[in-house]
């Protein structure tokens, strides 16, 4: 299955604030976390465009996560900005030597401009990824 993510973080290289997976088949998966002391940019532009109330932790992200992608036999990820693969990478990672159980994963950055009905809100960046991926390949 093919998911395209996006994620939003607390400036360059800060905090994980959300993360989403969109499938181009009706798939899809958004979380959020708190941001407790949000760069000025991102209190402006990404704060008001969460429109989900936070979970408690990474560890809540991560389950929820797990539970997603179990509905999967394999996993090709794509996304637009290499933080996002980290991001979703340190999503995986439990504890010390742990991680959550996932089917095989793929994944790739792709370089492409996609417009968004809700810049800065990952759940409507990942399907602008989506839509544009698609709308290209058709």
């Amino acid at each position: 299955m093919k998911l395209f993510l996006d994620c939003e973080f607390n400036g360059l290289g800060g905090d994980l604030i959300s993360m989403a997976l969109v499938s181009g088949c009706g798939y899809e998966w958004y979380e959020v976390l708190p941001c407790d002391h949000p760069v000025e940019w991102v209190y402006l532009n990404v704060i008001p465009v969460l429109k989900k109330k936070p979970l408690a932790d990474i560890s809540s992200l991560s389950s929820s996560l797990e539970n997603f992608l179990q509905q999967f036999s394999e996993v090709h990820i794509v996304a637009d900005w290499p933080d996002d693969i980290r991001y979703f990478c340190e999503a995986l990672i439990t504890g010390p030597g742990e991680r959550i159980d996932t089917p095989p994963l793929t994944m790739e950055v792709i370089r492409v401009d996609a417009k968004s009905e809700c810049p800065h809100n990952a759940l409507a960046d990942a399907r602008g990824i989506r839509d544009l991926t698609v709308q290209q390949a058709g």
